[in-house]
């Protein structure tokens, strides 16, 4: 690890810092929804916010992935684009569908896509990352 450049490895460490303290949200809001939400909403809302749930966890340990492949290989412009790209589709897809079911108003869910995808476009730049580096 001690042999990455300065820069990237503070790019790495801002990742999984980032990641971890997104899981940590991530497993907040799953007690809060399995906890203090489960008998206040309708099991269509409680599997909606299941799903946000679900991938904000996915893409936190995704975003710390990031920060791990960036320390084992040369870097790229396209990890930094991930890392971004994570963090979008966490706070567009997770944090619409936690903002609706909570009642924010329903056209809110059309942002939910765009946090999808930021998801897609974030794992494309892992593999083109590791496809053809810079």
């Amino acid at each position: 690890m001690s042999s990455a450049p300065a820069a990237v490895r503070t790019f790495a460490l801002r990742c999984i810092v980032a990641g971890a303290l997104l899981m940590l949200l991530g497993v907040i809001f799953g007690a809060f929804g399995a906890h203090a939400l489960q008998k206040m909403l309708t099991l269509k809302q409680l599997s909606s916010y299941q799903t946000g749930v679900l991938y904000q966890q996915l893409h936190s340990l995704a975003l710390i992935l990031v920060g791990v492949i960036a320390l084992v290989t040369q870097g790229s412009r396209w990890l930094s684009r991930a890392a971004v790209l994570f963090g979008v589709g966490i706070f567009f897809f997770s944090g619409s569908i936690y903002a609706m079911t909570l009642g924010a108003p329903r056209w809110l869910g059309m942002v939910a896509p765009l946090g999808g995808i930021s998801f897609m476009l974030a794992w494309l730049a892992v593999a083109l990352h590791a496809g053809k580096g810079d």
